[in-house]
């Protein structure tokens, strides 16, 4: 039996030690942090969670989906809120799609307790890790009696997060590359209290988790109460009678804004000794909502490849990277355009229109035309394949509408001319043929003025030569 070392218990990491534990590897996870089922649950410092198909067919390979989707809340469009009070609702996919708002605590601790359930692992809570050997399969952590151990595995796995201390010690190799770049945003989570007793996103006692999208230079505008109930009687006056003044600002300065990083690094693996899931291998804004999917869906890659390999972390970690890094990648690119398209184009007419068009061509065309956002969410298209596909699709709609208004205008233009009258043509013609007989007669009369004015040895000039 061979034994594998992960380092973080959160989602990713709890997840993936669920699918190594059922191959039968001694699996044996390290987090720095306490057991989140007895400690406090810290509020305010996470994103809310979007469970949608990738991290679905995760959930349902370990058969737990059955279970998390039972306690989510069907999200089925984005509602717009305008400053006059209009609300508008631009939907996701179909009438039968939807997304689910899950509790990132309660979906950590179903996979934590998930994982115990299996003899062949255990969760070490309170261990740091302090180094890393890749090439020796070594890890050092200390935990609660402060003195550090060595352990070694066949496999270290970093599923630490997106400040990853697996990936700092990769990033010592050589031709191991990593940017990082930090959005001008940062973010609050505040709360809306349950009333009368309805269904509530993502917290126990149903109360809703909302979260405020803000550059930073915004919120440091804001140092006192009044200027926080100002601002949002501003630009947020609805959500004031649902959160209630003083809870308002007593949750808007509990916890600073916290900030959001994207991460891309290559390749994700280190020889056949480690390999980087999750946020540790591509941390990414979480404006597609695709975050815990992308690490979701990394730990059902893995295990396809697995199987593919037959456990064969030679050829299954080389394949990993090769195969994941493409579509890592280009999720988080669309995460970053989504940031963009959300703070800037969605009360634009033009972008409605065009999510019009999408939608009716998938209508007409199922198969042919797919909304980007259907195939990042309701699939398992590759995110790569999707952002290609994208691309085409807009330039054949593109190609379409300017085909159309071109064909519109000269439609238009034989119409009208068609239905004048040959009197009203002959009005409209009258003004040119005007115009041409005063412009040749104020030719004619300019060239002979100035014939007048050209002096006679000009004339002798031209005779002589």
């Amino acid at each position: 039996m061979k034994r594998q070392e992960a380092e973080g218990s959160r989602l990713v990491g709890s997840l993936n030690a669920c699918f190594l534990a059922k191959r039968n590897f001694q699996v044996d996870v390290y987090e720095a942090r306490e057991d989140i089922r007895v400690a406090e649950f810290a509020r305010g410092r996470s994103i809310n969670l979007a469970l949608s198909y990738r991290g679905r067919q995760a959930l349902k390979a370990i058969g737990l989906e059955d279970q998390i989707v039972s306690r989510g809340v069907p999200m089925r469009a984005r509602m717009i809120h305008s400053l006059s009070g209009k609300k508008s609702a631009i939907p996701y996919g179909t009438k039968s799609q939807y997304i689910l708002s899950i509790s990132r605590e309660n979906l950590n601790k179903d996979l934590l307790t998930e994982v115990e359930k299996y003899p062949n692992a255990k969760v070490h809570f309170g261990h740091r890790m302090l180094k890393c050997n890749p090439e020796k399969g070594r890890l050092t952590v200390l935990g609660s009696d402060k003195v550090p151990k060595d352990v070694t595995c066949d496999l270290i796995v970093g599923c630490d997060g997106a400040y990853s201390t697996v990936r700092a010690h990769l990033m010592k190799k050589p031709r191991f590359d990593y940017s990082q770049q930090y959005i001008p945003h940062g973010y609050m989570e505040l709360t809306i209290p349950p009333k009368d007793g309805g269904p509530g996103l993502h917290l126990s006692n149903k109360s809703f988790t909302c979260t405020l999208f803000m550059p930073f230079e915004e919120f440091e505008k804001l140092l006192t109460s009044s200027d926080v109930l100002d601002f949002f009687q501003k630009y947020f006056p609805d959500s004031i009678p649902l959160i209630g003044e003083r809870a308002l600002t007593q949750d808007f300065f509990l916890l600073p804004a916290q900030p959001m990083i994207s991460v891309k690094c290559s390749s994700f693996h280190f020889k056949s000794h480690c390999v980087l899931l999750g946020d540790a291998a591509h941390a990414i804004v979480p404006f597609f909502g695709q975050g815990m999917n992308a690490g979701f869906e990394d730990c059902l890659v893995f295990d396809e490849l697995m199987d593919k390999f037959n456990n064969d972390l030679s050829m299954c970690l080389p394949e990993f990277s090769r195969f994941r890094i493409p579509d890592d990648h280009a999720i988080s690119d669309l995460s970053m355009y989504n940031y963009i398209e959300m703070r800037a184009h969605v009360n634009s007419r033009w972008f409605i229109f065009q999510k019009n068009i999408e939608r009716f061509l998938h209508a007409i065309m199922p198969s042919t035309f797919i909304p980007l956002y259907t195939m990042v969410t309701f699939s398992r298209i590759r995110y790569h394949e999707a952002v290609l596909r994208w691309h085409w699709q807009k330039k054949v709609i593109n190609k379409g509408l300017f085909f159309f208004g071109t064909l519109i205008a000269i439609s238009s233009t034989y119409l009208l001319t068609r239905c004048m009258s040959p009197r009203t043509l002959d009005y409209l013609r009258r003004p040119w043929d005007w115009h041409g007989r005063n412009l040749d007669s104020y030719v004619t009369a300019w060239s002979r003025s100035h014939l007048h004015q050209i002096p006679w040895t000009v004339d002798s000039d031209l005779n002589e030569e």
